[in-house]
């Protein structure tokens, strides 16, 4: 069995996977803007794949949503 010489240091993509994807900046320090946009993209990426995701599982469901989404645009339109 190996051991691991430094037993605090991982990737971030390790940190943030062991914590469940919620990792925020440590309370002493605030977030930069570049973290922020950083999270935010990962957040929008997966949302968007969990969109597709449903939209191949469930297509019947996702053509009415997108029919009634459709009608609600029209619906305001001036």
């Amino acid at each position: 069995m190996t051991s691991n010489p430094n037993p605090g240091t991982g990737s971030a993509d390790e940190a943030a996977t062991s914590s469940g994807g919620l990792s925020g900046p440590p309370p002493d320090r605030p977030e930069t803007e570049a973290e922020r946009r950083r999270r935010r993209a990962v957040f929008l990426r997966e949302l968007t794949e969990a969109r597709e995701l449903r939209e191949r599982v469930q297509p019947r469901r996702t053509k009415e949503r997108r029919m009634r989404e459709a009608m609600r645009m029209r619906t305001f339109r001036i």
